[in-house]
């Protein structure tokens, strides 16, 4: 454990380049025993060997793996027979990884990876939280960033369906960004979800660490799913290595005049599975996990009675607080200006209206007096 931690600290040593050096020694700890003239043959960078021939990071590791452990973490390596299977098929996978959690769970379950925009629409805000609540509720493990945005919304909608989620980091699982997601990353570990990382204890949220963690949230799913991204969105990187990765790309489509929707659109245009709800998404999967979560087909009779279901309003409504239920959308915001020429309600009964949906987190509040529905 120690020469893996150690060589994963070792400078300008990624993931390829450890893949070099544990093809030509056959373990970490080998590596630790080269000459100098074998690890010049692999050209690694001068400050990597001199680091290597001094056992440099030896002491370090230790001090890491103990300091992981006592805020209880742990740290897997390559050749561990818990590391994630799918991680490891892929080309120079990291060679540790930082865990806390449930991690073992959630490595079981099939995984489907839900990114996109860090600045999103509310239409995009919802459907993330809304496929990943339902994804999370029928067995699947949702894979995200914890970035802000879509991937904040992928994390919320599989705790509110009671399911699991992974939180990838482009930093050390001791140093969660953005800061105003700590919050959020305790919940996803309540809920029996998992945090990870490639990256040791303190590592700050470096600019070139994200593209790493981007081969993690791919690494780890069967399929990945965008929401928004726009025409130089990181996901769109997510979305180029999965499908390096041999892994499932899918899209959800947006508005065609929406900058956040070029990326979606445009993979979809390139062959990307078009998703509108979750089952679009399992049925992408592996024939024997897509049947084992699918329901059975209903008929189309059946069908058409379960919408009209879907359309009626929540039940103990007021009357006022139905009007307005149904007049709100979960895609297009209102206006409150809107909502009283449509209501033809006072300003009093409505702004009551709307507290009562709030309270009953049915509505949403947005900048600038805008409601939609809570999916």
């Amino acid at each position: 454990m120690r020469d893996w931690i150690s060589l994963n600290m070792t400078p300008q040593i990624g993931p390829r380049a450890a893949t070099k050096l544990l093809e030509k020694f056959g373990s970490a700890e080998n590596v630790f025993h080269a000459r100098r003239h074998e690890l010049e043959s692999l050209r690694l960078k001068p400050e990597s060997i001199e680091s290597i021939l001094k056992r440099e990071f030896h002491e370090k590791a230790e001090e890491e793996l103990l300091k992981v452990r006592e805020i209880g973490g742990d740290v897997l390596i390559l050749d561990d027979g818990g590391y994630p299977y799918l991680l490891r098929e892929i080309a120079d996978p990291p060679i540790t990884l930082y865990v806390k959690g449930d991690w073992q769970a959630c490595f079981d379950a099939p995984c489907v990876a839900v990114v996109g925009s860090r600045k999103c629409s509310t239409y995009g805000e919802n459907a993330s939280e809304m496929l990943a609540r339902d994804l999370a509720a029928n067995g699947v493990c949702v894979v995200s960033g914890l970035a802000r945005g879509i991937d904040t919304a992928a994390h919320r909608g599989a705790i509110a369906g009671k399911g699991r989620t992974i939180a990838v980091l482009g930093t050390g699982v001791d140093a969660i960004y953005p800061k105003e997601n700590a919050k959020l990353a305790g919940q996803i570990l309540d809920a029996g979800g998992a945090i990870v990382s490639q990256f040791p204890l303190n590592t700050p949220p470096l600019r070139d660490n994200f593209p790493y963690r981007n081969r993690i949230i791919s690494g780890l799913s069967l399929a990945v799913l965008l929401v928004e991204a726009s025409e130089r969105s990181g996901s769109l990187i997510t979305a180029r290595l999965a499908m390096e990765q041999n892994r499932e790309v899918l899209a959800v489509p947006g508005n065609i005049t929406s900058k956040n929707s070029f990326g979606t659109n445009y993979l979809i245009k390139s062959g990307a599975k078009l998703v509108q709800q979750w089952q679009d998404v399992v049925s992408e999967l592996p024939p024997e996990i897509s049947a084992a979560i699918l329901p059975p087909k209903i008929d189309e009779a059946d069908a058409k009675s379960e919408v009209k279901q879907s359309e009626l309003a929540p039940a103990n409504l007021t009357e006022n607080e139905r009007q307005i239920w149904q007049r709100l959308s979960a895609d297009e915001p209102a206006h409150i200006d809107i909502l009283l020429e449509q209501s033809r309600l006072s300003f009093g009964d409505l702004s009551a209206a709307l507290l009562g949906l709030e309270m009953r987190e049915l509505v949403r509040t947005l900048p600038g007096k805008n409601y939609a529905r809570k999916i």
